[in-house]
């Protein structure tokens, strides 16, 4: 039984499976992927992850903290080779990932004995399956309850949003059509108007008409 069986000795001593993790972690920071059986690939995962994270440049700031996090990933390594590429393209690289830093996948047995083998790469190195993905901003874990909320405000905020623009075109309508019947209404009370006038002005020239002929018959 494995109870409280956290490291896997690999069938190892403790010199020799350290050696070998440090191998396989400078070929991995070399080539970004390997082949390797899934055992080793875990154990490798879990001893070049925490040294990713010591390369990234928010821990190495100063440059007090920068020296000691390359010594510790010297001490780890034992390549200069190894410890520059991590610190330089794959510090780079890996800047904006939060962790996860790799990613193990089967491969099926061996012909030989059987074994469980497995390809362990970077994975932001990956080309293929980074192909369609954009880069996603960097963000804070929050709890759920947190986020539903936040989604339920942005959901709630957009609805208003929607409302008050579909109100403003709607009183813009409104406004329109009322203009239009005002104009339309002054027209007719115009067209209405003029022969009332004309009207007006036909029986003052037919009683001046007869006015004159009346002082023409007195004469």
């Amino acid at each position: 039984m494995r109870h409280g069986k956290k490291v896997n000795h690999l069938g190892r001593k403790s010199a020799h499976r350290k050696a070998m993790l440090a191998n396989m972690a400078c070929s991995l920071i070399e080539h970004k992927r390997i082949n390797t059986t899934v055992a080793k690939a875990k154990a490798l995962k879990q001893f070049i992850e925490p040294l990713i994270t010591k390369s990234k440049a928010e821990n190495n700031q100063t440059t007090e903290k920068g020296t000691h996090n390359r010594r510790i990933a010297f001490k780890n390594l034992r390549d200069k080779y190894a410890v520059t590429e991590l610190f330089g393209s794959v510090s780079d690289k890996v800047g904006e990932r939060p962790g996860g830093y790799t990613r193990i996948i089967k491969l099926g047995n061996r012909l030989g004995d059987n074994a469980d083998m497995a390809m362990i790469e970077l994975v932001d190195y990956n080309e293929i399956y980074n192909a369609g993905k954009t880069a996603k901003k960097k963000t804070t874990r929050r709890s759920r309850r947190g986020k539903k909320a936040d989604e339920a405000v942005v959901e709630k905020a957009s609805e208003t949003a929607v409302v008050e623009e579909a109100a403003e075109v709607v009183t813009e309508e409104i406004k329109e059509t009322e203009a239009v019947e005002t104009e339309e209404a002054t027209q007719e009370i115009e067209e209405v108007k003029k022969p009332k006038a004309t009207e007006k002005e036909d029986s003052e020239e037919e009683k001046n008409d007869s006015e004159e002929e009346k002082n023409d018959s007195e004469a």
